[in-house]
Parts: structure tokens; C-alpha cells; sequence
């Protein structure tokens, strides 16, 4: 009966059998053997085996790419807001705050921090802190240096003599500012690693006491800024710091958008710290009691939790995606499987007949199943992992290998495998091998 299947149409199946039968006359199946066979049958339906490969790398890849990219922006935005500290938060006046009250009266937006009313502050704030003020100057300043000019995108801003320490700031080379500098508005500038590399081809000693040109303003290096890295498209080494004062006159105080950091000494502090600068801002601000607050504290550990409290409804989001193309790929692969034990039912009485068991029949069924998910699941993590971290680069964060999220995909394409599998393994298991010996 074997040399039957020796024949041109049934020649996979009977090697297979074969193999099966001398397992089966040592009383054994090895593992290796079963998952050999299980290769050799996806290899004989390679279109449907690959078709729903695709569909679960599909779903593992949608998976692992956007929780990659959520986790890698995440943790990007966090290094750079951990720069201010646990101990520290800043004030800035509300954005976006044109809105109608409870009578129907559009309220004005806030108006811009002044820098009277942030210098009032620094004098004013009795607590044991240090109190740093800055201001936005521009974000498409030009910088030059002998024949080599920037481009327009360089971010110009003014500081004070406690900005650096505060904001977390660490100067590479040089100095920062002294506070004569800073009151006497001097034409010194500290700049970052990227202007270093465009002007003086990134050496730090060739910038230094240098005389730049910004936006056609004269300034001498004082200080180099350490490299910092970059957070959703804004460059943390493509800035210039200038003496606010010497900003100040340039831009004009009408409109320029002036912020407060304050770096307490204790964490313990913060409430109070929060409490106390609060109230003292309100009344610089001239707001009458029971007015609502004009102006925002930010705190950096606030904002990570904030930043982590919306991160967790983009995730829930990736994975229901992830699910549902799986679940879709789950019934694809019952399906074939199922077609294949239709298939192969004169094979699987064949097998019984020369003594395997239930047992071998399901574990052979299971494993092709199981195979087939993992095959596509090591795709989609590799895909996902590829394309999660360029839609990170992109955005400006960090590259980033997500070890919790392969494992994940790993663990669902194992629940899929053994799902999709086990039912097609146990009807094939429970064949009745004289029924199945005269399937045609």
C-alpha cells in the first residue's frame, strides 16, 4: 500500500507517511520530526500559508508599530521635560483662552507676561528658590560666521543669569552669563552644539570668544551649550541664548511673551512654593478676587503624568487594531486549516492505520498552525519595529527597541496559533480511520 504513494500526484504525502510509520514502529515522535512535517505541508500550500502569514504580520506590525512610536515619543518628551527637575515648575501665561463666560461675553485671551511683571516677580518672591526668567525671542534667526551662514529655523531666545541652572542647561565650554551682562543687556551669546557644527565645523574651542552675527546682530561666544538632542521637531542644539535685556531691546516688550521658572530647594516644597507664587502673581497681574487665573503653572513631573494619562488611550487604541487583525488572520488560519484536514483525510486514516494516536495527529495539526503564526508574527515585529521608529525619527524622537511589545507580539501569535488550531487538530485527531481510508 506504501509504494502507492510513491507515485508522481501522492508522492509528498507518502515520504511523510513513511516517516510517520518508522516513528510510529519505535514507539516515538520526536518533536524535530513533527515540526519538519509541519513544514513540509505549509511548504505544500504555500499561497494559502503565506496569504494568512501576511495578514497576522499585518496585525502584529500595526501592533508593534504604533506602540513603539507612542513609547519612543513618550519617552523623548519626557527625558527633555525631566531637564526642569522634580523640584522646579514655570510660569506662562494661558494659551488658547478665548472662550465665552456664564453671561455670554467672549472673554479676552490672556495677555502676554511682561517683562515688568516677571522682574517684579524675581524681587518680589520670598521663599527659598531660585527664580529664572526668559523670553522667546524668534525661531528663524540666521546665523553667520565668516562665509558660513545657518539656515532661518534657529531658535533665538533671552536669559537670565539663574535661566541656565534652572532650565537644566549645561555648558559644555565657556560660561554663562553674569548678571552685569544680563542687566546691561551685553552682546554675548551661549549657543548650541548644531551651531557649533554649521559655523566651526563642531569644534567647541574654534567657537569660542568668536564674533557671530545673528539676524544681523553682533555677538561673542561665551559658552557652548552640551548636546541635548531634539523633541518633536524642535531642536534642543539649534538655540541661541542672549542676556534678556539685550533681547528685550530688540524685539520690544509690547507683545514679547516673557516665563518664570522657579527651582525650590526642597521637593517637599512645591505645593507651598505653587501656593505662594500663585498668589503673589495674581496680584501682580492685577486680578481681582474670584477672577480665574490668567496665567499657568507647569510643573515637569504634572506634565509626564499628563503626557503618560493620554499616552494610555493611543495605546488601547493600537492594540484593539492590533486584535482585530488578528482576529481576522485567526479565522483565515482555522479556515485553512480546516481545509487542510478535508485535504488530507485519506493521509490522516493512512497514519492511524499504522498506529499513530490522537495524540501525534492534533500536536502535528497544532504545531503547522502554531508555526505559521509565528513565521508571520516575527515578520510583523520586524516591520513594526522598523516602521514604529521612523515615524519616531520623523517626529523628532529617539530610536528605541521595544522588549515588552515583542513579547507581546510573540504571546498573542501563540494564543492565535493554539485558537486557530486547536479545533481543525482535534477533528482531525478524531477521524475515524477506516472512514477516512475510503475518502476519495
Amino acid at each position: 500500500m506504501l509504494r502507492y504513494f510513491w507515485n508522481a500526484k501522492h508522492w509528498s504525502p507518502a515520504k511523510i507517511l513513511i516517516s510517520q510509520y518508522h516513528n510510529i514502529k519505535s514507539n516515538a515522535m520526536p518533536f524535530s520530526e513533527i515540526l519538519s512535517m509541519a513544514f513540509k505541508n505549509i511548504r505544500a500550500n504555500m499561497v494559502r500559508s503565506v496569504l494568512t502569514l501576511l495578514i497576522i504580520a499585518f496585525g502584529i506590525m500595526a501592533l508593534v508599530g504604533i506602540l513603539t512610536a507612542i513609547d519612543a515619543i513618550a519617552f523623548s518628551l519626557s527625558d527633555n521635560l525631566s531637564n526642569l527637575g522634580a523640584n522646579s515648575f514655570s510660569i506662562e501665561r494661558k494659551w488658547n483662552d478665548v472662550k465665552s463666560n456664564r453671561h455670554g461675553k467672549q472673554q479676552k485671551p490672556a495677555e502676554p507676561v511682561t517683562y515688568k511683571q516677571s522682574m517684579e516677580f524675581k524681587e518680589r518672591f520670598d521663599f527659598p528658590a531660585k527664580v529664572a526668567v526668559g523670553c522667546y525671542g524668534t525661531g528663524n534667526a540666521t546665523v553667520k560666521f565668516g562665509e558660513e551662514k545657518s539656515n532661518p529655523n534657529v531658535i533665538f531666545n533671552g536669559a537670565d543669569e539663574n535661566f541656565m541652572d534652572v532650565k537644566g542647561v549645561d555648558i559644555a565650554l565657556g560660561r554663562n552669563f553674569s548678571k552685569i551682562e544680563v542687566e546691561s543687556g551685553a552682546p554675548v551669546a551661549v549657543i548650541g552644539s548644531d551651531i557649533v557644527k554649521m559655523l566651526f565645523n563642531g569644534k567647541n574651542e574654534k567657537a569660542l570668544d568668536q564674533i557671530i552675527s545673528v539676524n544681523a546682530h553682533r555677538y561673542r561666544v561665551v559658552g557652548v551649550m552640551a548636546k541635548k538632542g531634539s523633541s518633536m521637531n524642535e531642536s534642543g542644539d539649534r538655540k541661541i541664548y542672549a542676556p534678556l535685556v539685550n533681547v528685550k531691546s530688540l524685539f520690544g516688550d509690547d507683545t514679547r511673551d516673557y516665563f518664570l521658572m522657579v527651582a525650590v530647594q526642597n521637593a517637599t516644597d512645591m505645593d507651598a512654593a505653587q501656593s505662594e507664587a500663585t498668589g503673589l502673581f495674581r496680584q501682580i497681574r492685577g486680578l481681582r478676587p474670584g477672577e480665574e487665573d490668567d496665567f499657568k503653572l507647569f510643573a515637569s513631573d504634572g506634565i509626564v503624568a499628563i503626557l503618560k494619562e493620554n499616552t494610555v488611550t493611543l495605546r488601547l487604541a493600537a492594540v484593539a487594531i492590533g486584535l482585530m487583525t488578528l482576529l481576522g488572520a485567526a479565522i483565515g488560519l482555522m479556515n485553512i486549516m480546516l481545509v487542510s484536514v478535508t485535504e488530507r483525510t485519506r493521509e490522516i486514516g493512512i497514519s492511524k492505520a499504522l498506529g499513530a494516536t490522537r495524540r501525534s495527529i492534533m500536536l502535528q495539526f497544532l504545531t503547522e498552525a502554531i508555526t505559521i503564526c509565528q513565521i508571520g508574527g516575527l515578520v510583523g515585529i520586524f516591520l513594526g519595529i522598523l516602521i514604529g521608529n521612523i515615524m519616531t525619527l520623523v517626529l523628532g524622537g529617539s530610536f528605541l527597541i521595544p522588549w515588552a511589545w515583542m513579547a507581546l507580539g510573540f504571546t498573542l501569535c501563540m494564543v492565535v496559533g493554539v485558537v486557530s488550531g486547536f479545533y481543525p487538530a482535534m477533528k482531525a485527531a478524531r477521524l475515524d480511520p477506516i472512514e477516512s481510508l475510503r475518502y476519495e
